[in-house]
């Protein structure tokens, strides 16, 4: 099998070292490898396939014959990844910066594959939460239409980042001590608390979280007509993002043929037997690339309606994993 030069752009994050594991774990043809990220972090070294690696700083001469290049998430995105693309890199962006962009497609694997044929260089990873939510929809809305969909996310501090991460680990030691918890990431105390706003506000009263939800449900499925409003929290688990969905469908779909849908998508498991307290949970969800589906049950207030508790772990399927999975289809379809 042919081996390609890859190229980490934010190697030392939480994405960027959760992409070097993903990659070793389904064996992607990683021939030359390097690992890139900003000045502070050059020289610093990391183990990958038992063999050690230094980082160095990124800059526009960094993708010379390199033939695919993960970009983790940040700034760098902006700076480099058309520059990148032009030099004939295909480029996995993890940022938002080419979400909205028409020319560059936004692919969740299990859902809309086909669109990475038209790609330009860039092809962008959609936000977490809507990739754990649109994988388990994708069977739901292929078999009777979906028109309306409202979601409240409850999403872990990790994925605001390592400081946010290590500020919900203090605050529960200092709590526990009867100290005053310290506040720096958040504007209010996470710790034994729910703060119901990610990102910033917009006009609307939605967050850019929220509207995140909206634009790139209707960008992936390629339907400008459905509907979607979500509320986007913020809640004290370590990882793992869950969601309560409601959906209104076109056509009448029951709960036991929304089972029988979803048992047989790929990339869901179906954990539904609430009696004997068997539903998806973060605490399982970690460290795994599926979407766990459960809680599925008619939605009393629509005539269409279907309720649905959604969880993954939103550093690999909403994040690295997708952007490998992304990666594995161009090699799938030759494209790389």
């Amino acid at each position: 099998m042919k081996k390609y030069v890859v190229a980490i752009v934010g190697a030392t994050g939480a994405v960027g070292g959760e992409l070097l594991k993903v990659l070793a774990e389904r064996e992607f043809p990683v021939g030359e490898l390097r690992l890139l990220a900003t000045e502070r972090s050059c020289g610093k070294k990391i183990s990958f396939r038992g063999r050690e690696y230094v980082v160095e700083a990124t800059t526009a001469d960094s993708f010379a014959g390199v033939d695919l290049a993960f970009f983790a998430g940040g700034p760098a995105s902006l700076l480099y990844a058309r520059e990148a693309a032009a030099k004939g890199v295909t480029v996995i962006d993890n940022s938002s910066a080419f979400r909205y962009d028409d020319e560059v497609p936004l692919v969740v694997p299990e859902v809309n594959p086909e669109d990475v044929l038209w790609h330009k260089g860039i092809i962008a990873n959609p936000n977490c939460s809507t990739i754990q939510m649109l994988v388990a929809l994708k069977p739901l809305y292929d078999f009777a239409g979906i028109k309306r969909i409202s979601v409240s996310t409850y999403q872990a501090v990790s994925g605001a980042g390592a400081e946010a991460l290590a500020e919900l680990e203090n605050q529960v030691s200092q709590l526990s001590a009867g100290e005053e918890p310290q506040i720096n990431v958040f504007p209010y105390q996470i710790a034994f608390n729910l703060i119901p706003r990610i990102d910033a506000v917009l006009p609307n009263g939605y967050t850019k979280e929220e509207m995140k939800l909206l634009w790139e449900t209707r960008k992936i499925f390629h339907d400008d007509k459905i509907a979607v409003s979500a509320t986007a929290v913020r809640v004290p688990v370590y990882r793992s993002h869950s969601e309560a969905v409601s959906i209104e469908t076109e056509r009448p779909l029951s709960p036991q043929k929304a089972r029988e849908l979803l048992e047989k998508a790929p990339g869901v498991v179906v954990v539904d037997d609430p009696e004997n307290n068997k539903y998806p949970m973060p605490l399982f969800a970690s460290d795994t690339d599926e979407v766990y589906v459960g809680r599925i049950r008619q939605d009393i207030a629509l005539e269409n309606g279907l309720l649905l508790w959604v969880v993954a772990d939103q550093i690999r399927k909403g994040a690295a994993t997708n952007a490998v999975q992304i990666a594995e289809l161009l090699l799938e379809k030759e494209l790389l």
